[in-house]
């Protein structure tokens, strides 16, 4: 996609070096001429080994992911999924503020536990899950949903946004379970691609629900895993085109 690598281009991705769809996407670079190297996440990144990069790709939720973003962006180093959209999203507040100014619907904050079965959040979206019924900085109603969560993929390549869905239970119950692939809601894909460009993102995730025969956006993710999505060569040509952009 778009022109040869030179040889000299080095992509730094922030993921474990074995993960499953990530390892698909930088062997599929390397065939395309490009220096790949994975970065640990939940390390402060060397300066020095920062700055051997052409292109810096965060994978992971993590205080160290965006402060090395910020110094990538501020010293010329390109950037996927960048400092910015991952500042607003990792604040779980202006997350549900981006999500609303997409079109989506969204649950209330409030401040104090309502009566009834409610959420409990952290205002960071960095190794916090949300829990039932617990404490937290910021709280919502348990909605009622029709049937599973939603978690929709989405990748814009340069050309196009790819988009995949996949049904999982809810992490409120514990463990995560995988249900399978879902059907995409056209309504939901362009409120996922309105967002991607409000925020001047490459790729994310987006997990609604179904209440009252409505789609509530309830979360959003920009360093998503994308397993069990096919999305590989598609994240591959999306950090192709931002190198070359």
């Amino acid at each position: 996609m778009g022109d040869e690598a030179t040889g000299d281009e080095r992509i730094g991705i922030i993921c474990d070096s074995n993960h499953q769809v990530f390892g698909v996407v930088a062997e599929t670079l390397r065939k395309r001429g490009y220096d790949v190297e994975f970065l640990e996440p939940g390390v402060e990144q060397p300066r020095d080994r920062l700055d051997r990069l052409t292109m810096l790709v965060n994978k992971k939720a993590r205080w160290e992911s965006l402060d090395a973003l910020e110094y990538a962006e501020r010293n010329g180093i390109k950037t996927w999924n960048g400092y910015v959209a991952s500042l607003l999203l990792f604040n779980r507040v202006s997350q549900l503020g981006c999500l609303a100014a997409a079109g989506f619907r969204i649950p209330s904050i409030l401040t104090e536990p309502p009566d009834g079965d409610y959420v409990a959040k952290g205002f960071i979206d960095i190794g916090d899950d949300p829990v039932a019924n617990g404490t937290g900085d910021f709280y919502q109603r348990l909605l009622d949903a029709d049937g599973p969560d939603h978690k929709y993929y989405a990748v814009h390549d340069g050309t196009e946004t790819h988009t995949a869905v996949v049904r999982f239970d809810s992490k409120l119950h514990g463990e995560r379970e995988r249900l399978g692939p879902g059907t995409i809601d056209t309504d939901v894909a362009v409120r996922i691609e309105r967002l991607l460009d409000f925020l001047g993102a490459r790729a994310l995730g987006v997990d609604v629900i179904r209440v009252d025969d409505r789609w509530v956006a309830v979360d959003s993710n920009p360093a998503t895993s994308f397993k069990h999505t096919g999305l590989e060569t598609p994240l591959a040509d999306s950090i192709e085109d931002a190198l070359r952009g």
